[in-house]
C-alpha cells in the first residue's frame, strides 16, 4: 500500500477554461467506458460538466446526490428577476457515472452546502416559500433566491408582497453592518 496516493494529472486537452482565480479540486471521468474524453470538474467556483461551455456555480446547484457510482445534479433555473432577489425553480436533473470519482462527491457536496450561509421556510396562503441567502465565488454579500413549494400562487400579489418583506427580514438579519 503507498503511503502517498496521487491523482492522476487532468490532462491539458480536457481542462475546461478556467477563471484567473479558479483552480481544480477534483475531477472524474464520466461516462460508461474507461478511456472517456468526458469529465466532471470541480473548481473553487463552481463545477465542469460534460460539453459545458460555462461552469455551473456552487451556488446554482439546487441538489446534488451521490448513490456510489453516480452523480446526479438539479441545477437552479431562475423563473424572474424581482427587486433585490430571483425566484428559482428545479432545472432538469442530469446525472453522470463516475468511474474513479475521487474526492468529487465530497468536494460536490461541500461545496453546495457550505455556499448557503441562510435559509428559512415559510408557509404562505395557499402554499409556502423557501428563502436562501448563497455565497457566490468571488463576490461579497449573499445572493438572494426563494423557491416556491408546487402550487403556491408566486404571482399572486400577496405572495409578491409577502415573499418581498421575508426576503427584507432575512438581509437585515445577516447585514453585518447590525
Amino acid at each position: 500500500m503507498k503511503l502517498f496516493r496521487r491523482r492522476p494529472v487532468l490532462p491539458a486537452r480536457l481542462r475546461p477554461p478556467l477563471a484567473a482565480e479558479e483552480r481544480i479540486l477534483a475531477w472524474s471521468a464520466a461516462g460508461d467506458v474507461a478511456g472517456t474524453e468526458d469529465v466532471v470538474v470541480a473548481t473553487n467556483h463552481g463545477l465542469w460538466l460534460p460539453s459545458a461551455v460555462e461552469r455551473l456555480g456552487w451556488h446554482e446547484i439546487h441538489k446534488a446526490v451521490w448513490s456510489g457510482r453516480e452523480l446526479r445534479i438539479t441545477p437552479a433555473e431562475v423563473l424572474a428577476e424581482r427587486d433585490g432577489y430571483t425566484v428559482l425553480v428545479d432545472g432538469p436533473e442530469v446525472s453522470f457515472l463516475l468511474l474513479e470519482p475521487g474526492e468529487l462527491p465530497d468536494q460536490v457536496r461541500t461545496r453546495v452546502t457550505r455556499s448557503v450561509a441562510y435559509t428559512t421556510y415559510h408557509p404562505l396562503p395557499g402554499g409556502a416559500v423557501r428563502v436562501v441567502g448563497r455565497r457566490v465565488a468571488g463576490r461579497d454579500g449573499l445572493s438572494w433566491a426563494v423557491r416556491y413549494d408546487s402550487g403556491t400562487p408566486a404571482d399572486s400579489p400577496e405572495t409578491v408582497e409577502a415573499t418581498g418583506d421575508l426576503v427584507g427580514a432575512a438581509r437585515s438579519a445577516t447585514d453585518p453592518r447590525d
